[in-house]
């Protein structure tokens, strides 16, 4: 598939540094399941009341929106400003996706799962994405050795966490059904970003729909009650790392999906 734009100085299409790069995204996430679950002791975050676990998590994304517009703007010498109605629309739509639905899944499920459980659950999104792309928005053609590249990475992320425990017990709704939940939305949101970077910058989009789905979570766990414990050195010192993970993360991803397939970026 030819992509639709020309790649800057270094090509971002080369295998290698397409691999480097999702790799560190991956790692980055990676890391969010067990941090999400420290950062509720660290602030106290009643797991079983959803108010407070918006309100955090919206936390965590608005910082995480400050600190991409920050980055982003002193990377490109300019404000990162949307300055259209269409760059607004489609930072709401992926604000929707990508932070609000996802998240809301993420963290209600993650609340009720093992962090195993949710790393397996997870990696359902490098299917649902290709799927979505392929059948759905017809980005790209599905191929046997697409499928079977997703096969092996999924089967991947099973074996790393047979020996680790915490893959039996009963299916919940509300814990492993949010997290596949959260990776359908996660999988569309991929595919929009692909396309709306054709025309906005990714790293703009990024950022703000981290801004918007960050208001948004706050103002809705806070208005439905949701309390946070005070913010200790160490809770800081998570929530920051956490906001990292998500605006450095999704911005490259966002750069990735903007000059590769999205079955060649999502299957990492």
């Amino acid at each position: 598939m030819s992509t639709q734009s020309t790649p800057p100085s270094f090509s971002l299409t080369k295998l290698p540094i397409v691999c480097l790069l999702a790799g560190i995204c991956c790692a980055l996430w990676g890391s969010a399941f067990p941090c999400v679950k420290i950062g509720y002791m660290l602030f106290s975050v009643d797991t079983a009341h959803v108010p407070s676990i918006l309100l955090f998590a919206g936390m965590r994304f608005f910082l995480a929106g400050v600190l991409a517009v920050l980055i982003g703007s002193a990377a490109a010498r300019r404000p990162l400003l949307p300055r259209s109605r269409r760059t607004w629309r489609h930072i709401a739509h992926l604000s929707l996706l990508q932070t609000i639905l996802q998240y809301i899944f993420f963290y209600i499920g993650l609340a009720h799962t093992t962090g195993v459980k949710g790393s397996i659950i997870g990696a359902s999104n490098a299917f649902a994405a290709l799927l979505i792309a392929a059948l759905l928005f017809r980005q790209e053609t599905l191929t046997g050795r697409k499928l079977l590249g997703c096969v092996l990475g999924f089967a991947g992320v099973v074996l790393v966490n047979l020996g680790q425990g915490g893959l039996g017990g009963a299916f919940q709704i509300t814990g492993e059904g949010f997290v596949f939940l959260s990776s359908v939305s996660y999988a569309f949101s991929s595919v929009f970003l692909k396309r709306y970077s054709a025309e906005d910058d990714p790293v703009l989009l990024s950022g703000w729909q981290f801004l918007l789905g960050g208001v948004v979570m706050m103002a809705v766990g806070f208005a439905w009650g949701g309390r946070v414990g005070p913010l200790a050195p160490a809770a800081g010192l998570m929530l920051l790392y956490l906001a990292c993970i998500s605006a450095v993360a999704y911005s490259l991803w966002g750069v990735l999906l903007k000059y590769n397939p999205v079955s060649r970026v999502t299957v990492f």
